[in-house]
């Protein structure tokens, strides 16, 4: 009636649960398409300092596979190669690159930035590829010589044409690193508190960043001048800059900022519409002329420039803090379809098509 406990092994069962509630706890960051040769693949990063690279086929596969008899509600997908990239969580990913021989980068709560090569990483059977790269924030000096601790670094932008990749820290400062030497170009001081996201705007050679403080600034590379503030710098009424994002053409900025979307031409230097959400908005994007959202909800919901609401859909995370679409469209099912990959919270991922299907739900598994 009561089960059989003659091999109760109270240690395993605490170990167990522990695992359990650790898996349920993470949370996803970023996601990030891969270039070539891997173009259904996707990398994660997790709360747990973990990058997870997963490929499309080998999903649909392990979905197919997956039962739900045992009651379990998402499946756990085994990675195709997986890292510990970060002493704390991991924020953010991007390629530096658009081929075989591109890097991926990754960015955490430890300061520093990571590189692999793409090629070895996502051909590597282990756990333990080391990186090519590593960039470390840098730390103040207080009185009597004492170190600041390690500011945290939440983005990343590249800029591949002048060979820079441009960081969001929690210092309340952005940096320009150049690739080749690994060394800082320039700083960009002037937000009053930490930095949350930042894009490059390699066009017009300006980077843009987000703030705790609630404003957005424009940057000049070539001076390292703030040359625009976007925003209320009132504290009573500001609410920060979670994410930004710009179009293909550079000249539109979706700012999301509280339970609001704003949309900037930035050639007018004119905020065309504010979009309002019903809950706090935590990625945007841009599919063309269209703006994609996802924040402390389980929705994925599109816009047009000028606020209309054109789509909402379920997404599986309760609340969604990274939403990436695949820059040319993945083959399922023997058709090429434009797919977003939404991550967030429960380490869930969440691959749905542009008419709407899930092609796959799943918790990314941890080391």
């Amino acid at each position: 009636m009561y089960g059989d406990a003659t091999n109760w092994n109270e240690d395993e069962y605490r170990e167990s649960i522990l695992k359990e509630r650790e898996i349920q706890t993470r949370t996803v960051f970023r996601t990030a398409w891969a270039p070539n040769p891997n173009p259904d693949a996707f990398v994660v990063a997790s709360s747990d300092g973990t990058l997870a690279f997963h490929s499309m086929s080998s999903l649909v596969s392990q979905s197919a596979a997956f039962g739900y008899s045992k009651g379990e509600d998402f499946m756990v997908a085994v990675p195709e190669g997986m890292v510990r990239a970060h002493e704390g969580p991991a924020y953010d990913v991007k390629f530096y690159g658009e081929d075989e021989d591109a890097l991926l980068l990754s960015c955490g709560d430890d300061g520093r930035v990571r590189g692999w090569k793409w090629r070895d990483f996502a051909d590597s059977t282990e756990n333990h590829v080391k990186p090519l790269l590593e960039l470390t924030n840098p730390q103040h000096k207080g009185p009597w010589g004492a170190l600041s601790p390690m500011p945290e670094i939440n983005a990343i932008s590249v800029d591949p044409q002048s060979g820079s990749v441009y960081t969001a820290a929690g210092d309340s400062c952005a940096y320009c690193w150049d690739m080749e030497s690994g060394k800082i170009k320039m700083i960009f001081k002037g937000h009053s508190d930490y930095l949350h996201s930042l894009v490059s705007r390699s066009s017009a050679s300006q980077i843009l960043t987000g703030s705790e403080d609630g404003t957005a600034r424009i940057w000049d590379c070539k001076t390292g001048k703030c040359i625009k503030v976007i925003g209320c710098q009132e504290k009573k009424s500001r609410f920060r800059i979670s994410s930004m994002a710009l179009d293909e053409s550079e000249s539109w900025l979706a700012c999301g900022q509280g339970k609001n979307i704003a949309v900037w031409n930035l050639p007018a230097s004119e905020c065309v519409s504010t979009i309002s959400s019903p809950a706090h908005v935590q990625d945007v994007m841009f599919d063309e002329k269209q703006i994609l959202s996802v924040g402390a909800e389980p929705l994925l919901r599109r816009f047009d420039l000028n606020g209309a609401l054109l789509s909402q859909i379920q997404c599986a995370p309760s609340s969604a803090f990274s939403v990436s679409l695949h820059p040319t469209g993945v083959s399922f099912l023997s058709l090429s379809q434009h797919v977003v990959a939404v991550g967030g919270y429960g380490g869930l991922v969440d691959v749905i098509s542009q008419f709407g299907s899930h092609l796959c739900t799943f918790r990314s598994s941890s080391l």
